[in-house]
């Protein structure tokens, strides 16, 4: 289940996040966006022997993992990372009409392991949206494809989580139209209230799913990520 899939998530989570369902993880830089959806899909993947799909569109494949590494976040056996550092050895496995065209690339990527693994393929992770928006010449015409990406998403029955940049006064903090198309949306953040810096996580949304709203407080242990009490106001 998701929410053991870090270490006290299950005080956030009251019943377990089920397909199909489309995430954001949203956050300001530092707050461990990249981290939270690698732990929980490596952890879910390690205890359930299915299979995910890891895009990252920020790093190198092996630089993210020797971050993770460095958060004592292993890899699992059954998940792929692609950074798209190399298009035409990817694009030999898949099909697509414009090979610019970053949502169809990813679409049809989905396509191809969901036909490689079937129902083994279960999660999928976009790192991050706005370097998405970023690669696209039409941010405005972005927007109309992500109806129909999410849309397709939920019909290949996949937990999808998609990493949004979102920092606190500033036009991020809006999500318009992707905070309306999501099932959930999962805020990563950082307190300075008490003279100390501590991220927390807390679940703005969640679709037939129970919850707390509560801020709960991140920390990095031993194992990785591990989810403490609620964050003390």
């Amino acid at each position: 289940m998701f929410r053991n899939s870090i270490q006290g998530l299950d005080k956030v989570f009251r019943t377990d996040i089920e397909a199909p369902k489309v995430v954001l993880i949203t956050g300001p830089p530092g707050s461990m966006k990249t981290s939270f959806c690698y732990s929980l899909m490596t952890n879910y993947l390690e205890k359930t022997g299915e299979f995910g799909l890891y895009v990252t569109l920020e790093e190198s494949a092996d630089s993210h993992i020797r971050n993770m590494k460095s958060l004592n976040i292993k890899m699992a056996e059954t998940m792929e990372i692609s950074d798209f550092t190399d298009l035409r050895e990817l694009d030999e496995i898949v099909d697509v009409d414009d090979p610019t065209d970053y949502v169809q690339f990813i679409t049809q990527m989905i396509h191809y392991y969901k036909k490689k693994h079937g129902d083994k393929f279960t999660v999928f992770t976009l790192d991050s949206l706005g370097a998405l928006y970023s690669l696209m010449d039409d941010a405005k015409g972005m927007r109309k494809k992500m109806f129909y990406f999410f849309k397709t998403l939920r019909d290949y029955n996949l937990i999808t989580f998609i990493v949004m940049e979102r920092v606190p006064g500033t036009p991020s903090d809006l999500l318009g139209n992707e905070g309306f198309l999501v099932d959930g949306i999962i805020e990563l953040g950082l307190d300075r209230t008490r003279g100390k810096l501590v991220r927390y996580v807390r679940v703005e949304k969640m679709r037939a799913t129970e919850h707390s709203m509560e801020r709960h407080t991140l920390e990095v242990g031993d194992k990785g990520l591990i989810v403490l009490g609620p964050t003390l106001a």
